[in-house]
């Protein structure tokens, strides 16, 4: 019978705390939905000590999510784990992830501890966490860079003092695949008591090599995979979901083990993903990228058009990808558009449908062709929990190339409260000039950072995509627009960081005022 490779999911906590992809509470909710329906053994929903954003949203998943275990990571520290047994207290299901750093560089210069005292702390950490729960997973910080023999007895100790799940992470993603492969068989030979926990790998992608690190670790003996959507994380980011579970999926031949994702869901949460933190997906991203199953060289279409396994390990169907077509018009009704989202792998919860259905006829009165990827941006877009007290009512931008006056912009907002402002900007080109205008408008300062745009469908009236990353009074933010005019895409990009900011300092508030 062949092994369970367990999958725990950290978008929510490691990728999330990334610069860049920053989450709303409900963003959150929305990818915690998405990873459940994908089937997830583990979703790890944050660090409830970090912050009060962090506590709140640990405990909104552990409120509202089912299915998965809802783990949270806590440092050995009292006060740490009792804050996260109090952020975990709704789940049915829960885990303890308690971790300290045992590597040298890390004892030395971070802890300032020796070998006794980072050993003494990491049991009495997870008595505690025992104590509060029958599921505690425990992380040797830098584990790849930690002392073979000391790494042995510390996860000797954690496991005799109960935890469930051991995890060796590449936290620097420092290791290759070889030394993976071989650390994990020897510490399955060596550690009393192993054979009866998870083993679990957490390797970071520094090097490119995260997944392959991980797949060396499963080799190895490791029965756990700690991932996120998109590969998403600190510094170069983790371990790829989609990546690692088709690699296994795929080669099942090679690692004969099994594990429970349903990989038709993969496109649509990284896309989903995609949209609610800012970042687009890379055209050549392996598995849910537009170029993943795509064939333009001769030789390969010759091939394809002969048989599709010429050139495809993998058919798009397993990753719920569809081939691009025209689907719906202006006159289709809700009942249509919902049963297309379903065969997309895009399930609507009622309350949104409306303003989907409303996006979507907006839409076909202005394109002639309607194709599933307008559909999925609207449906992505509409996901991405952005709203806030400002919205659009009014654009104009005028551009000029070798005038004699800037370029500017005119636009109108509303106010939630029912008030309306109108302002005009300038600047060296009309997104400067956009926010110009929006600073006087919203009396916030805006920084940015990137600016992308891409088409997302076919013909002169596809729809465009506008990523950006601005700081709005000295704290950066990410936004996402969408509009069949890309000047406008932009402006509705920007419009959601300052939305972001503005939630994002009514949260402050409120929290110093408690």
């Amino acid at each position: 019978m062949s092994r369970k490779i367990h999958i725990f999911d950290t978008t929510l906590r490691d990728g999330e705390q990334s610069p860049g992809f920053s989450m709303s509470l409900g963003q959150k909710l929305r990818v915690a939905r998405v990873l459940a329906e994908m089937q997830v053994d583990v979703i790890e929903a944050g660090f409830p000590a970090a912050s009060p954003g962090d506590f709140d949203a640990v405990h909104a998943v552990a409120s509202e999510i089912e299915g998965p275990v809802i783990a949270a990571l806590c440092r050995t520290i009292p006060r740490d784990i009792e804050r996260t047994v109090l952020a975990l207290e709704p789940a049915s299901k829960s885990r303890i992830h308690t971790f300290i750093a045992t590597s040298p560089i890390h004892r030395r210069e971070k802890l300032n501890m020796s070998r006794d005292q980072v050993l003494n702390n990491a049991v009495n950490g997870v008595k505690l966490a025992v104590a509060a729960s029958d599921d505690v997973e425990f992380s040797a910080e830098d584990g790849i860079r930690t002392e073979r023999q000391f790494l042995a007895d510390i996860l000797q100790a954690v496991i005799e003092a109960g935890a469930t799940t051991v995890n060796i992470p590449d936290t620097v993603g420092y290791a290759t695949p070889s030394e993976m492969y071989d650390l994990f068989r020897w510490l399955r030979k060596t550690v009393p008591g192993i054979d009866t926990v998870h083993i679990s790998t957490h390797c970071h992608d520094d090097l490119g090599l995260a997944v392959a690190n991980s797949l060396a670790a499963v080799e190895g003996g490791a029965t756990q995979i700690e991932c996120a959507l998109n590969g998403i994380g600190e510094r170069a980011g983790n371990c790829a979901l989609e990546e690692v579970v088709m690699a296994l999926r795929t080669r099942a031949d090679y690692y004969d083990v099994v594990c429970g994702i349903d990989t038709r869901r993969l496109v649509a949460a990284s896309h989903l993903l995609a949209a609610v933190t800012g970042n687009f997906v890379p055209r050549n991203k392996a598995i849910v990228g537009e170029n993943a199953f795509a064939h333009e060289a001769g030789i390969h279409q010759h091939g394809m058009l002969a048989s599709r396994d010429t050139y495809e390990i993998m058919q798009p169907q397993d990753v719920g990808l569809q081939d691009s077509q025209l689907i719906l018009g202006k006159h289709s009704g809700r009942h249509a558009v919902v049963d297309r989202a379903r065969e997309m792998g895009y399930k609507l919860e009622e309350g949104e449908i409306e303003a989907i259905m409303v996006r979507f006829k907006e839409l076909a009165d202005v394109k002639k062709r309607v194709f599933d990827s307008d559909l999925e941006a609207i449906i992505t877009g509409s996901q991405t929990g952005s709203i806030g007290p400002w919205s659009l009512n009014w654009l104009s931008v005028v551009s000029r190339v070798n005038g004699e006056s800037e370029p500017t912009a005119s636009l109108t907002l509303a106010h939630v409260d029912g008030t309306t402002c109108t302002h005009t900007g300038d600047g060296d080109g009309p997104v400067e000039a956009m926010v110009h205008a929006l600073e006087q408008v919203t009396e916030t300062r805006i920084k940015v950072l990137s600016l992308a745009m891409r088409s997302i469908s076919l013909g002169e009236d596809a729809q465009g995509e506008a990523s950006m990353r601005a700081t709005v009074d000295g704290v950066e933010f990410s936004g996402h627009g969408l509009s069949t005019d890309i000047v406008a895409a932009c402006a509705e990009a920007l419009l959601e960081i300052i939305n972001r900011a503005t939630r994002s300092a009514a949260q402050l508030k409120q929290s110093n005022a408690a």
